[in-house]
């Protein structure tokens, strides 16, 4: 009998959360630092230089930020198996017991209760324990060196956008055209998050416009007063 095998969002959440992150990261940050230096009336290759420090700084700050709050996490979860696993091995009739009474509070009659417990203990006691004692699955178990991997390179493929258009745009039309295209990926972006995770696109879309407009015109504001007081 073939055995139907159902997809989830959910089984896709950490590694989508950290790549989406980084990628939007990767373009407000890179695309405000370009049009703030750009608003400063400087020349192309500050610009350049501006963004592609950027880019480097930011990958590495992502990465490691990442590595550190999600090994924080696996850390915790290690922690909680090392010691359900000792309970295990010094009171199994208690942890059985525990287990039951989980089962009764979701609904099964004590005497199921029971036996599921029995039945799954016997099986694999520790991942019986882990999963429906700790909530700790297969699925969202903390994988450090994942997240980390994705938020550097999705960060680095954000900030490749306003990058190539400092590059090629022309000089006086570079800050109008960064922030364009930054914004439309930017909505592109946000809607295809919202519909991975089955939320709204419209308002995923929306959220992240706003907040990212916000961002890209406070810097160039900013760029534009400090290169007008260094001009006069």
């Amino acid at each position: 009998m073939r055995r139907h095998r159902e997809g989830h969002r959910t089984e896709h959440t950490g590694w989508l959360r950290a790549a989406v992150l980084g990628a939007n990261d990767g373009i407000v940050s890179t695309a405000s630092l370009v049009m703030g230096v750009a608003a400063a009336h400087t020349d192309r290759h500050a610009i350049l230089l501006a963004g592609v420090s950027a880019l480097v700084a930011g990958a590495m700050s992502m990465a490691a930020g990442e590595y550190v709050s999600v090994h924080s996490q696996r850390d915790s979860e290690e922690a909680e198996l090392a010691r359900e696993r000792e309970e295990l091995a010094t009171d199994t009739d208690a942890e059985h017991r525990e287990l039951a009474s989980i089962y009764v509070g979701r609904g099964l009659d004590p005497a199921l209760a029971r036996q599921v417990a029995e039945q799954l203990m016997a099986h694999d006691a520790l991942d019986a324990h882990a999963r429906d004692e700790l909530g700790i699955t297969d699925v969202f178990r903390a994988r450090p060196m994942q997240a980390a991997a994705a938020s550097a390179a999705s960060f680095a493929v954000g900030s490749a956008l306003p990058l190539l258009v400092a590059t090629f745009a022309p000089l006086g039309m570079l800050l109008a055209l960064t922030g364009v295209a930054c914004l439309v990926c930017l909505v592109l972006l946000g809607a295809a998050a919202a519909r991975m995770g089955g939320a709204s696109m419209a308002t995923g879309a929306l959220r992240i416009a706003f907040w990212s407009l916000l961002a890209m015109l406070a810097t160039a504001g900013i760029g534009h007063l400090f290169g007008t007081a260094t001009a006069g």
